[in-house]
């Protein structure tokens, strides 16, 4: 596992989707972009200078965004919409379940600025029910990713793949964890730490903060084995319940809300395959507020602390 006590650089994973999405317009020219009067924010700038007559603004108008990329995918396009994931899909999910998913139209869904880490935006345009509202939709693959390099290779898998993806963005700047040549297999998660004891489970931004509250842990004399989930849907069930069996307690991380999202995965998981006791750190029945991101994430309790906090809980309570 990469040693987060170390000086880290910092980028924001919309900069991936941005540079991955300029790739994938030069080798396949069914590769479109759309979005709603968010461009620069979505990274979709350098794809529009390069792609003039693939990219398309539809205003301020998040149902028309996802109804254009339905009807552009039914004619054989690969359309990327992006927009913040509070409005896309938090405006448009009617559009994005009868249009998109209800059809398996091959559109790729992309929400930015996702989670209290949007910060000072505040409550509005902080979505913590995106999760919640992608999962549960037929034929929608819902992917996290952490930081830039993972969230490039996300991107190139989603266009790869045959079928409606969502891709959930958080907007500040997160520590780069992977490599440039990181690869991504959807449903697939990855084991970062091996441990006996609590098995984490985390998606997206908050990989770096359950990093260091794992290393936290160890020091305090508890092994948890740490697996990121950077596909929400489908869960990668075979990994984490060869996890589970062997530690016998879950501690699920994410910047979202606990119910319905990672952790309600998780959660309905274990109860039918491997019941154990499962901790959920994530927000709490409450929506989001204006501040810096490391206070948001103490004041919503999903902090580092926090999360060192259920790992030592589990250990004891499983006993």
């Amino acid at each position: 596992m990469p040693n987060m006590s170390k000086a880290v650089q910092y980028a924001s994973p919309r900069n991936g989707f941005g540079e991955a999405l300029v790739t994938l317009g030069e080798t396949n020219a069914k590769v479109v972009a759309l979005t709603a009067d968010v461009a620069e924010s979505v990274r979709l700038t350098a794809f529009a200078e390069r792609f003039p007559e693939r990219f398309f603004d539809v205003g301020v108008a998040e149902q028309n965004l996802m109804g254009v990329a339905a009807g552009l995918a039914v004619e054989g396009f690969i359309p990327f919409c992006a927009a913040y994931a509070a409005f896309n899909p938090g405006r448009n999910w009617d559009q994005l379940r009868v249009s998109v998913c209800y059809n398996n139209a091959n559109v790729k869904i992309v929400g930015t600025h996702a989670g209290l880490s949007v910060g000072a935006d505040g409550a509005t345009h902080q979505a913590l029910e995106d999760i919640a509202l992608t999962r549960v939709l037929p034929n929608l693959t819902v992917l996290s990713p952490a930081d830039i390099f993972e969230t490039r290779a996300a991107t190139l898998a989603a266009a790869a793949h045959d079928g409606p993806v969502y891709l959930r963005l958080s907007r500040e700047n997160e520590p780069i964890i992977f490599d440039s040549k990181c690869s991504f297999t959807i449903g697939k998660a990855r084991l970062l730490q091996k441990g006996t004891d609590v098995t984490v489970v985390v998606t997206g931004s908050m990989l770096a903060p359950a990093m260091i509250a794992v290393e936290r842990a160890k020091s305090n004399g508890v092994s948890a084995e740490l697996l990121h989930c950077p596909t929400i849907k489908p869960l990668d069930e075979a990994a984490l319940l060869t996890s589970i069996r062997k530690t016998g307690a879950v501690v699920t991380v994410e910047d979202a809300q606990a119910v319905a999202g990672l952790g309600g995965a998780v959660a309905e998981l274990v109860t039918t395959k491997q019941p154990v006791l499962v901790w959920r750190i994530g927000v709490r029945d409450s929506f989001g507020a204006s501040g810096a991101p490391k206070d948001l994430y103490r004041s919503f309790h999903i902090s580092e602390k926090d999360i060192t906090a259920a790992i030592m809980t589990a250990a004891v309570k499983k006993r």
